[in-house]
């Protein structure tokens, strides 16, 4: 038996004013998609924005439905818009921000385990990383430089 040790490196930033300005403007558009959210069973509202590498930025919220499981996250919902609408462009950064209405949300939310796998096809398939960084309503904010930094035991198309 052999026990592997794996490690994973952020970096966490205390505001968004310490964002440069590219990523700030990524992470305000990320705002105005979680603002058109359709959350009225969580509560929850989430959006994304990606930076495609010939600066188009493509958006996504989250939109819920009263049978639970056929609702999306903010982050698929814009991952396959990019993919239906600009399919040759490669992802460079994801920016995504959650709030609640019912408390005020600090702490820096991270992609769920569905939208981790969905994305780190498209980051393997495009065989460059896509930063990606996450944030509440307000505070900190974390900065991964690879979706596989938050899922570093991917499966993937070489396991079919």
């Amino acid at each position: 038996m052999n026990k592997v040790e794996i490690k994973t490196q952020i970096t966490v930033f205390d505001s968004v004013e310490e964002l440069s300005d590219s990523v700030k403007a990524l992470m305000n558009k990320a705002v105005e998609a979680r603002k058109n959210a359709y959350a009225p069973y969580s509560k929850f509202k989430v959006g994304a924005a990606f930076l495609l590498e010939d600066g188009t930025i493509v958006t996504g919220n989250n939109q819920e439905n009263a049978a639970y499981p056929s609702g999306m996250c903010a982050e698929r919902v814009a991952v396959w818009k990019v993919a239906s609408e600009y399919p040759h462009l490669k992802i460079l950064k994801l920016a995504i921000t959650a709030s609640s209405s019912t408390q005020l949300t600090k702490e820096p939310v991270a992609p769920c385990g569905a939208c981790r796998q969905t994305l780190s096809e498209y980051e393997l398939k495009q065989k460059d990383k896509i930063e990606i960084y996450f944030m509440g309503e307000v505070g900190k904010i974390i900065k991964t430089d690879s979706l596989l930094d938050l899922l570093p035991i991917a499966f993937d198309k070489s396991f079919l």
